[in-house]
């Protein structure tokens, strides 16, 4: 078919302008192209926010499309204001395009030259382009008129006669049917179809030849430009060729002896590294029957090492070798064995260390054996060996005691083990003093005990702190180690240059691993002499160097234990800083429990010895020499473990309490029972209770020891000496003294009881006051104990015993106070009360003594008649009574006190004598009658002053008489 008409007959300038132009340098005609401001609208970016586009305009759209010059549009509604707005204004050259001149288009003008050049040489070769337009056209009107003619059947790309519907469109059966006698009929059409068909074909060729003849010229030109093209060619091929033949001379002379010395040394080289290989291989076949080896002596941390080491090799290395394929396998079977075995040995040297003889002085049982064992657990990160440990421990206490228990018991013959079954039941018939070695025999074996597993303890948290040490320093190295790389890099890259300025340096031969080690390697080469020649054997041991160079590095880490064994760390703990420093606590931890067990099964021991009550029953001294002991074994495992058990402590506090109870109980019924049967009579004081007075006075408030034939000579005493100051006492308050003084002795011996005691002493003393107050002031002591009467010698006597009390309680509160923590000084407020309630007692029996005179005063002076004789009889009769009384209390009262109370005795005397003598209307008028009653007050004032200690006393009976009106 023919071409279409619109491809160009002149061959155009595409690729093959190549033959035709020169080469231009780009960096010397390229240059920087001025950017035009943008006028289409975009989405404005950061950059072109302040870019000017058409949206600036200042005249609205249609006053810009429209001329207001020209004729109105009134006519046009929707148009007819188009152009009122548009301002006459002239152009502003715009500030963001540039100025234009002809110097710009220079060195377009030089590139486009020889372009231009090409182009008029085309055009005198081809028609004019309006000729050739014209002829193509009226040609192509021509061709169109005549392939009309043809159907559109032929002109179809997909036409084929293979396709029936096609075949029988262009050739009919109709005009090959000749049956039925038609066949002249049948023949003229056949021959019309066949002339109708050359006529088509006809016109076909006509138009091809057309339009051949119409491309005559460019198929000339194209010849001929063939025939330039192969010159061309032809000369290209010869210059390619001499300079293939130039290199080739150049490669052998230069190139070729160069490079192949470069490949003996990569051929060299690569000997050597299978010889290495081969090496390594040889050493790692060796690595099952050396772990078999270290094993078998407990080198636990060795095999692992080897282990590991092989596996790295085995990954970096030897990565892909078919004959070591299952050893990796192999190896991590075997790993998990020494795990197994490592645990295992662990337990049988807890075991071995925990469970030796106690007397044994040896604080630490095969150090060397348990830093390795340590090691090798912490470098398989098995973390659990102290849950094994303390496992250990707590059989190892239960141990001790029974093993105490046994030897204990098998020495007493007064147990019989066959009747007795239950070591618990053989303990319980031990007595105090037996039971009491059994338990300081035990309380001695814990504390060997605990300073053994503190002394093991030590060296597993020395060696956790070494290997945390080696981490830090370790990370340490490797900060120092980048900065020296980072630094190097600068003479590493002039290394580089060197290399590939001499011609040495390949990256096709040598890969990216490789390029240190060259520029190591060469650097002393190019340093040394020309004639030196390198020796093949150091390069075989290079490898071997570096191996032991590592290996020393590894091993700069080194530490001792506190037993003086040195620690090399020289693996790599898999472990982090933070579980290193909780495995470090969790030591510390486990001897903080080991205090705690040993706690636990004492506490256990004393209360399958309570369970009888045997506790309770012991006495004071007994309890205070259990409770010391064990105070001292509480702080000896403080001082051990550094922090205080509570579990011993607690069982001892409530034993403490229940003592407490059991003391004051006692106490308390003891006094009860000598009030109960005290009749109120003064008692001698043994020499004894003298002693323990002056024991006070000397500022130590404790029960002097018994002093043995001495106080049998020494005959007891009438009254009390208390600093000075004599007290005439019943026999109940020498022991309530007594009592109080081994209250203020057992704080000393028990400290932890000083709140409940001060309670408890607190409770005793109100006890006392209430008690002493119903049996004198209540007369409780006519029921209790048969007293006919309270006399007014039971009364006094009664209050001197109290302030004897009184006189002491600041002394126990001293005591107490120097016993308290600040915050427990809230608690000294009972002694405040308790004062308060002795004084109001003490001024109650003052008053009951008052009183009875009173009664007394009343009684006589009521019929008290002024009349001979005189004195009267009830004068004599007041003055015997006051003589009774002071004869009663004068040697039990101090001399201050009793006049005290025969002030106010005779204060009520004169009320009661004044309401008489106006009763009797007697008055001070110097008459018979008050000469009567001048003398018996005369009388009962020399009979009253005459008494012992009362001779100054100011009796002032002016009082007596009332004052005139």
């Amino acid at each position: 078919m023919a071409s279409s008409h619109s491809s160009s007959p002149v061959p155009q300038g595409s690729s093959s302008d190549v033959f035709f132009k020169k080469e231009v340098d780009p960096a010397k005609h390229i240059r920087p192209v001025q950017s035009l401001p943008d006028v289409c609208p975009k989405e404005p970016t950061v950059t072109d926010q302040h870019r000017w586009t058409i949206y600036h305009s200042k005249v609205n759209l249609p006053a810009a499309l429209n001329d207001p010059r020209l004729a109105k549009r009134e006519s046009d509604f929707f148009t007819k204001t188009w152009g009122l707005d548009f301002v006459d204004t002239e152009v502003i050259p715009s500030f963001y395009l540039p100025q234009i001149s002809k110097e710009h288009f220079t060195v377009y003008q030089q590139e486009i030259s020889q372009r231009e050049k090409i182009h008029e040489r085309c055009k005198n070769i081809c028609p004019p382009k309006d000729i050739f337009d014209r002829t193509l056209l009226h040609t192509h009107d021509k061709s169109r008129t005549d392939l009309e003619q043809v159907p559109k059947i032929f002109l179809k790309p997909d036409f084929a006669l293979d396709d029936s519907l096609t075949f029988n469109s262009v050739l009919p059966w109709s005009h090959f049917n000749t049956a039925g006698g038609k066949g002249n009929r049948d023949a003229a059409s056949s021959k019309l179809l066949q002339e109708k068909l050359s006529h088509y074909l006809d016109i076909v060729e006509v138009n091809i030849a057309h339009q051949i003849s119409l491309r005559s010229e460019a198929f000339f030109h194209a010849m001929t430009s063939q025939h330039e093209l192969q010159d061309y060619l032809k000369k290209t091929s010869q210059a390619v060729k001499m300079l293939r033949d130039k290199i080739a001379r150049i490669d052998k002379v230069m190139c070729e002896g160069s490079l192949h010395v470069l490949r003996l040394a990569l051929t060299r080289n690569n000997c050597v590294k299978v010889y290495n290989k081969l090496k390594l291989m040889a050493t790692v076949h060796q690595t099952q029957p050396t772990v078999q080896v270290l094993l078998s002596t407990s080198e636990f941390v060795g095999a692992l090492d080897l282990i590991a080491t092989t596996q790295e090799v085995l990954q970096q290395e030897l990565q892909g070798i078919h004959s070591f394929r299952h050893l990796g396998s192999q190896l991590c079977e075997l790993e998990k064995l020494i795990d197994k075995m490592m645990i295992a040995e662990f337990s049988t040297y807890s075991h071995s260390d925990l469970n030796r003889p106690l007397e044994d002085d040896c604080q630490i049982l095969e150090e060397e054996r348990l830093v390795s064992l340590v090691f090798g657990l912490l470098k398989q990160r098995k973390l659990n060996f102290l849950e094994i440990y303390s496992e250990e421990m707590i059989l190892t206490a239960k141990n001790i005691i029974k093993q105490c228990v046994i030897n204990k018991v098998s020495k007493i013959e007064e147990i019989d083990t066959d009747v007795v079954v239950k070591l618990a039941d053989q303990m319980r018939m031990l007595n105090f003093p037996q039971w009491f070695d059994l338990l300081k025999d035990i309380f001695s074996k814990f504390t060997i005990f605990l300073q053994r597993v503190k002394a093991t303890l030590n060296i597993i948290h020395s060696v956790v702190l070494s290997v945390l040490d080696k981490n830090q320093r370790t990370r340490e190295l490797e900060e120092i180690s980048q900065q020296k790389n980072a630094a190097k890099d600068t003479s590493l890259d002039t290394e580089v240059a060197y290399l590939i300025h001499e011609g040495m340096f390949i990256s096709d031969a040598f890969s990216e691993n490789e390029l240190t080690p060259i520029a190591i390697d060469t650097t002393p080469q190019r340093n040394a002499s020309p004639n030196s020649e390198p020796c093949s054997s150091d390069s075989v041991s290079e490898p071997e160097c570096t191996t032991d160079s590592s290996s020393s590095k590894e091993q700069t880490s080194s530490s001792a234990t506190p037993g003086g064994v040195d620690i090399m760390v020289n693996e790599d703990m898999k472990l982090t800083d933070l579980e290193l420093g909780k495995l470090a606590n969790n030591i510390q931890e486990l001897l903080y429990s080991a205090s705690d067990i040993c706690h636990d099964r004492a506490v256990k021991f004393l209360m399958s010895r309570a369970k009888d009550g045997f506790l309770e029953k012991l006495n004071s001294t007994e309890f205070i020499t259990l409770s010391r002991l064990m105070e001292t074994f509480i702080l000896d495992t403080e001082q051990i473990c550094g922090r205080k058990s509570m579990s011993l402590l607690g069982a001892l506090q409530s034993q403490a309490n229940k003592f407490v109870n059991r003391f004051h109980e006692e106490r308390k019924t003891k006094l009860s029972l000598l009030l109960d049967n005290e009749r109120w009579k003064q008692a001698d004081v043994p020499a004894e209770f003298q002693d323990l007075v002056d024991s006070i006075s000397d500022g130590k408030i404790a029960l002097p020891e018994k002093k043995s034939g001495a106080t049998e000579e020494r005959k007891p005493a009438e009254v009390l000496i208390v600093e000075g100051q004599q007290y005439a006492v019943v026999g109940t308050v020498l022991l309530l003294i007594r009592i109080i003084l081994e209250y203020c002795q057992c704080v000393d011996n028990i400290p932890s009881v000083t709140t409940d005691m001060l309670t408890r002493l607190s409770d005793l003393l109100k006890y006392f006051n209430s008690r002493s107050c119903q049996l004198v002031l209540g007369a409780g002591a006519l029921q209790v104990v048969g007293l006919k009467t309270i006399t007014t010698k039971n009364l006094a006597l009664s209050s001197r015993c109290l302030q004897l009390i009184v006189h002491y309680i600041p002394v126990i509160r001293a005591h107490f106070e120097a016993r308290l923590q600040p915050k427990q000084y809230s608690m000294l407020r009972h002694f405040d009360h308790i004062t308060k309630d002795y004084h109001d007692h003490i001024a109650e029996i003052s008053a009951k003594l008052v009183a009875i005179m009173d009664n007394l005063f009343d009684k006589l002076l009521s019929k008290y008649e002024v009349k001979a004789p005189v004195p009267s009889a009830c004068f004599r009769n007041i003055c015997k009574q006051m003589a009774k009384m002071h004869e009663a209390i004068f040697d039990l009262l101090p001399e201050e006190q009793t006049q005290m109370l025969f002030l106010r005795i005779n204060a009520s005397y004169k009320l009661h004598l004044k309401k008489q003598l106006s009763h009797l209307n007697v008055i001070n008028d110097g008459g018979p009658q008050n000469g009567l009653v001048t003398a018996d007050v005369a009388f009962y004032t020399g009979n009253l002053q005459a008494l012992k200690g009362l001779k100054d006393l100011d009796l002032n009976m002016a009082e007596i008489w009332e004052q005139k009106r």
